[in-house]
């Protein structure tokens, strides 16, 4: 077992006492789950948590002097987009205990796979003249802390768009067109784009709704979907890249076919497949159909 050994000096952990992370929605306050199975690329996510300091007992311990300025900062990652990004920074420059809540506003259309937040205690000025023991650079790390939160399962989530197909080269009266990149080993969320006709309210009106769809939303949503999987599944089984045996890296193109190809049809192999997808086209879709139980629940 290895143990990291900083070149300063750290206070004890309970100098920061914090409180769970909440996900705000118009319901109220909900302690943050494990996962978020209704969240797509069209949902931004509001959190909050409250967090007290002993700043007093955090600069003593460590050989800081009274007045030094300290941060508290929260940064999220998400591993379906690989972007990361500061989520909320407080300074702090006052004595004794304090007690902030800390925010995240994080649009949904920047996440995607697993949800990281990392809040941290940290020196918020370089200190050159400060004791050899004690931190020096700013940034440097008195105390953090580490929390996920799973945006999506096996299901197959993709950034959307509601765009006006009279000015694009698409057929101006289709009501949605999925694009899809050809390298297997991109990243999803750049090699996905679902954009919906505006001029479809039915199809833009279910998008909308998609958090509390009617019965008519729901219609069309799993036409979508059943659409979406149909267009992903046989542009995998095109690519000579995607067969059995074949492996790719978390979060790619490629990794993303394969579970939704496992999940669509379990137990079968790519190969055999492929071979009633070539020959027995009729029969492959509505074998397709069957596995996204369209007009079942989205």
């Amino acid at each position: 077992m290895t143990r990291r050994v900083l070149p300063y000096r750290r206070p004890s952990e309970d100098i920061v006492q914090a409180d769970s992370w909440f996900l705000v929605t118009e319901d109220g306050d909900l302690a943050l789950p494990e996962s978020l199975s209704d969240w797509d690329y069209q949902m931004d996510l509001e959190l909050r948590r409250r967090v007290r300091v002993d700043l007093d007992r955090a600069r003593s311990e460590t050989g800081l002097s009274p007045e030094t300025a300290l941060t508290l900062a929260a940064v999220w990652t998400a591993t379906g987009s690989n972007l990361r990004g500061l989520a909320d920074r407080i300074r702090m420059e006052e004595t004794g205990p304090a007690e902030v809540e800390i925010r995240a506003q994080l649009r949904g259309s920047d996440l995607g796979g697993v949800l990281v937040l990392d809040t941290a205690l940290v020196l918020s000025d370089a200190l050159p003249n400060g004791k050899p023991s004690a931190p020096r650079r700013a940034g440097s790390v008195l105390w953090s802390d580490h929390r996920s939160l799973r945006l999506q399962g096996d299901a197959p989530q993709f950034p959307m768009a509601v765009i006006d197909f009279a000015k694009t080269s698409f057929p101006e009266n289709a009501a949605w067109h999925l694009q899809i990149g050809s390298n297997l080993h991109g990243a999803t969320m750049g090699s996905l784009l679902l954009l919906v006709n505006e001029q479809n309210t039915v199809t833009a009106t279910a998008f909308q709704n998609a958090a509390k769809p009617r019965p008519v939303d729901r219609v069309v949503l799993s036409a979508v979907y059943a659409d979406a999987a149909r267009v992903m599944i046989e542009h995998a089984l095109r690519h000579d890249d995607f067969g059995d045996g074949a492996t790719f890296p978390d979060d790619t193109l490629g990794s993303t076919l394969l579970s939704l190809f496992h999940q669509m049809f379990p137990g079968s192999s790519i190969n055999d497949v492929q071979l009633r997808f070539n020959h027995s086209p009729s029969l492959f879709a509505s074998e397709l159909q069957a596995a996204v139980k369209i007009f079942g629940e989205v």
